[in-house]
């Protein structure tokens, strides 16, 4: 991996830590929903970013797959299968 795609790599995470924490701050606060939909949905777009650069064809590899799989743990822990609405969703997880 070239240093410029690490160093891309890593704003991206740093971003999302920094929206993690602001979304603590909002959801500890109880108020402003607008706010933390706003946080939440920039949140979704730095992930999808982060995804598309680890499985980019230069660098992806099972090592880059699993680094995938071990950042979607981390910052989203609390999805559980039952928790998807998305009846497409459910089932491809049935498939698996």
């Amino acid at each position: 991996m070239k240093k410029v795609e690490l160093n891309n790599i890593l704003d991206l995470i740093d971003e999302i830590k920094k929206l993690d924490a602001l979304l603590l701050l909002h959801n500890n606060i109880g108020q402003d929903d607008f706010m933390i939909s706003q946080y939440q949905s920039k949140k979704v777009k730095l992930m999808a970013e982060l995804i598309d650069a680890l499985a980019s064809p230069k660098i992806q590899s099972e090592q880059s797959f699993s680094l995938i799989q071990k950042i979607l743990g981390k910052f989203y822990p609390q999805i559980s299968d039952r928790d998807l609405e998305d009846e497409s969703f459910k089932e491809i997880v049935a498939s698996i």
